[in-house]
């Protein structure tokens, strides 16, 4: 990828944030190399059919409205027949990665008579019902552990829940481990060594010692196995979640080291599971961590990450798939963990090292916590739905820098991670949402709904540096408002979205080369403070449809000649794109020429 080898002055790149526009230093693509992390699949997958029908209705599998975004999260909903209609809402809109939330390993206290409580100190309702020979699910263990020592003993119980249903290979010992149904919901028993290892011997005759107990808490039918159905049938890939890593109590952000013994146990039970039924659908894409981290500085000396390598290397023996994870980022200059774009770009570093495949940073602007504004905009007021995470300010007193600097930064540290042999892709994970709104989508929280002249925005900041676009997420934030973002697509789907521009000549012609989607029969109007020329790519310039590796799905490439003689040095230009139809980039790029 040969943006990432043009040459620019150090200094310049510290005091602006831009598209600068230079003429390439190299045609020679970005390093590659070999590495055992698995890597994301580039050929994308097609629907079985055009569409189908089962007992939920009848679903079509064709894309109507292909959008840049092409992944997106969901939560998990109890009606299976949500799950057809989501996924055939995303598809028509070109999504092609569905990307699970998911659940929590928790540690919990245990009652005198052997009942799971809850954090709060109460009853939980949903392991009331686990129960063997009439002795609760945690007791019946500690009996039989005792049965084979009686000096044995269960030192800590962990829970998870989830709507899963799990084979055998959950179990490493089945003469005690094993699943335990209770009306509509199937308990698996585990019992494990605190430090995480497992004894391939299962003899708990010899030394009495502690165990864990992890009780999960799953379904009678296995949700994992219908979504990846549906992956095949819609011709998506499935990204589902690994258990959540128990927090720190003293700093929730952290995983809670105490516990990362126990999660590497449960991690690696479900992967083997995995691996012996999923391995080979290629409909299961990877899995995603959803523990979050901050892009910071000090990342290194996270805890977490450790949780990141553990199951990096599970995952890597066991289903040979990439781990998904999306961190975000603070470019807030006002609160005491603000971090600079170079900040950043090393905090990328130390996770690509931990052997996750793909990294999705937020770009953290439904929060607030990052501005999309260019170089000569950092004197703008901010856009009047930041103002209730950062104030009345400016773009440039509040913050270090715009996403498009942080993904750029990011960009260039993983073409060094590529070169010193990690094999790891940067997706944006762009967050359909506003800080506040009037009317909330989500059932929590005060989030509410954006537009999709800022959803394009953020598509644009990302620029030519990711591989992917994601976002944060479909239900329920594409799905509420009237309109909702999602009716907003259907029908402004063809508008071009410009994403990158360089100065490029082809043969003796000065040009322009721009990136971005949906540039058929385009026009490209440049605009400098001496005047403005429209060209007409199919009449005097090129476009090039082919995907390139590196690039996401549906980035295309348009050049037409320019004479850049007439725009003196230093002055900002803006390009905008417009399609047969009128319909034109709602976001113009801003660059300017260095000599």
């Amino acid at each position: 990828m040969r943006w990432l080898l043009l040459v620019v002055g150090a200094a310049i790149l510290a005091v602006v944030a831009a598209v600068i526009i230079v003429m390439p230093s190299s045609d020679e693509p970005a390093p590659t190399a070999a590495s055992s992390t698995p890597k994301p699949s580039v050929t994308e997958p097609t629907p079985k059919v055009s569409k189908f029908t089962d007992p939920c209705g009848t679903f079509e599998t064709k894309e109507r409205a292909p959008y840049a975004v092409t992944g997106y999260w969901i939560t998990p909903k109890s009606n299976p027949c949500t799950w057809r209609s989501q996924l055939e809402e995303i598809h028509s809109v070109g999504g092609d990665t569905i990307i699970r939330i998911g659940y929590g390993l928790q540690f919990r206290t245990v009652s005198d008579s052997g009942e799971i409580m809850t954090r709060d100190g109460e009853l939980d309702p949903l392991y009331k019902a686990c129960e063997e020979d009439g002795l609760t699910c945690h007791d019946a263990a500690e009996r039989d552990l005792r049965k084979a020592n009686p000096g044995n003993r269960i030192g800590r119980t962990y829970v998870y829940r989830t709507d899963e249903a799990y084979g055998p290979n959950l179990f490493r010992c089945p003469q005690m481990e094993h699943p335990i149904k209770a009306g509509k919901r199937i308990y698996y028993r585990l019992i494990t060594q605190p430090d995480g290892s497992d004894d391939a011997t299962c003899d708990f005759s010899g030394k009495a010692t502690s165990y864990d107990l992890i009780l999960v808490a799953g379904s009678e039918e296995d949700s994992l196995a219908k979504l990846l159905d549906l992956g095949d049938q819609f011709g998506m890939r499935i990204f589902p979640a690994l258990p959540l890593a128990p927090r720190d109590p003293a700093t929730p952000t952290r995983a809670y080291k105490k516990h990362l013994g126990t999660l590497t146990t449960l991690t690696r039970r479900i992967l083997q599971d995995y691996g012996v039924r999923f391995a080979n659908r290629d409909s299961l894409g990877g899995v995603y961590q959803p523990f979050e981290v901050q892009m910071a500085a000090t990342l290194a000396t996270n805890p977490t990450l450790e949780v990141y390598a553990d199951q990096h290397t599970i995952v890597e023996q066991e289903l040979g798939k990439p781990i998904l994870i999306s961190p975000y980022m603070d470019a807030r200059k006002r609160v005491p963990f603000g971090q600079s774009p170079k900040q950043v770009a090393e905090a990328f570093k130390a996770l690509a090292k931990t052997g996750v495949g793909i990294i999705a940073p937020q770009d953290s602007r439904g929060t607030g916590k990052v501005g999309l504004f260019w170089p000569d905009q950092r004197d703008d007021e901010v856009d009047e739905r930041l103002r209730p995470m950062v104030g009345e300010s400016t773009n440039g007193t509040a913050y270090y820098g715009s996403t498009r600097d942080y993904y750029r930064e990011m960009s260039a540290a993983r073409a060094e991670m590529v070169a010193a042999g990690f094999q790891v892709d940067l997706w944006a994970n762009v967050e359909a949402f506003e800080p506040s709104g009037k009317e909330p989508c989500a059932p929590q929280g005060t989030r509410g709904k954006t537009d999709k002249k800022r959803l394009d925005q953020a598509v644009t900041m990302a620029g030519r540096y990711v591989q992917k676009v994601v976002s944060y997420m479909w239900s329920d934030f594409m799905t509420c408002g009237t309109p909702s973002l999602e009716k907003e697509i259907t029908t402004d789907w063809r508008r071009p979205i410009a994403v990158d521009a360089i100065r490029k000549a082809r043969d003796v012609q000065d040009g322009v080369e721009v990136r971005g989607y949906n540039f058929r029969d385009s026009t490209v109007t440049i605009t400098w403070p001496g005047g403005t020329k429209d060209l007409s790519v199919p009449a005097v310039g090129w476009l090039d449809e082919t995907r390139q590796e590196g690039l996401p799905e549906g980035m295309v490439t348009a050049w037409v000649p320019f004479d850049w003689t007439q725009v003196q040095a230093g002055e900002w230009v803006q390009i905008t794109v417009k399609g047969p139809s009128g319909q034109a980039t709602t976001e113009p790029l801003h660059v300017r020429i260095v000599t």
